[in-house]
């Protein structure tokens, strides 16, 4: 039965190399290095920054949400804000969607 399907022989193998130079290690920590300079420690120092303007807050400030909506803080609360959009309009926001805080007096020139 053996003349339809040729016989297969394993070829003799070559001695393995050396089991790793190091060079493979020195890519690997070189990316971590990397990843943490160009991504980790900007994400965290915006968060760091984001925690802080969120902790700090007042009754008079004036700001901006993530949605564009610029207008003056009436009230704070522990998770949500008031701010004053225009004489008659007030809308409660959460804390998390400030994105930034004006200078005073930016929201009379706009």
């Amino acid at each position: 039965m053996s003349f339809l399907i040729p016989a297969a022989y394993a070829e003799t193998t070559a001695a393995a190399g050396p089991a790793g130079s190091g060079f493979e290690w020195v890519f690997l920590v070189g990316f971590l290095v990397i990843f943490y300079l160009m991504i980790w420690r900007p994400q965290a120092k915006r968060a760091k920054e984001h925690k802080s303007l969120i902790g700090n807050l007042q009754k008079g400030e004036e700001v901006v949400t993530t949605g564009g909506i610029a207008g003056k803080v009436i009230k704070v609360s522990d998770d949500f804000v008031v701010i004053e959009v225009s004489d008659t309009v007030e809308l409660k926001i959460q804390k998390v969607a400030i994105a930034a805080t004006l200078p005073k007096g930016t929201l009379k020139a706009i």
